[in-house]
């Protein structure tokens, strides 16, 4: 009889919030290479992973005592929606075009719906979270401006 429980294989965070003894780098260097890298291009999820691989950095947090998403605050690089959402008005609006070029795609009809379901629930939760204005509606037009 199979198992209703799945494995556990991920990686956990570490349980101390302070910096590991490890790490030599220094809050101010850590928040330089943070700007540096979005400068260059890269998302604030892409640059956590890019701290972890090429620097040795497991968690800005611990040691800046604040997140990347907070260090772009601060230096004004920030963009003005959140990466999740972007990313799913980015989808939606790839969907878009491929249903105008494929009309009895099905399958991505739906897929379509999906999103734009995330996209609607997302919306809710940043309107009361404060990140978008209370005015802010999706429209599949004006989301593939954006």
């Amino acid at each position: 009889m199979p198992k209703k429980h799945r494995g556990v294989s991920h990686s956990t965070r570490p349980v101390s919030k302070r910096p590991p003894t490890w790490c030599k780098y220094k809050p101010e260097e850590v928040e330089a290479i943070v700007v540096k890298l979005v400068k260059e291009g890269h998302p604030p999820s892409k640059i956590g992973t890019i701290l972890r691989d090429q620097h040795g950095i497991p968690l800005t947090k611990a040691i800046t005592g604040k997140t990347i998403t907070r260090i772009l605050k601060e230096a004004e690089l920030a963009s003005s929606l959140p990466e999740d959402f972007g990313n799913l008005l980015r989808k939606a609006t790839r969907l878009r075009v491929h249903l105008e070029k494929n009309k009895k795609d099905v399958h991505n009809k739906r897929a379509l719906q999906i999103v734009e379901a995330r996209i609607h629930k997302l919306t809710k939760y940043y309107k009361r979270k404060g990140a978008l204005s209370p005015d802010w509606k999706y429209e599949p037009k004006a989301a593939s401006l954006i």
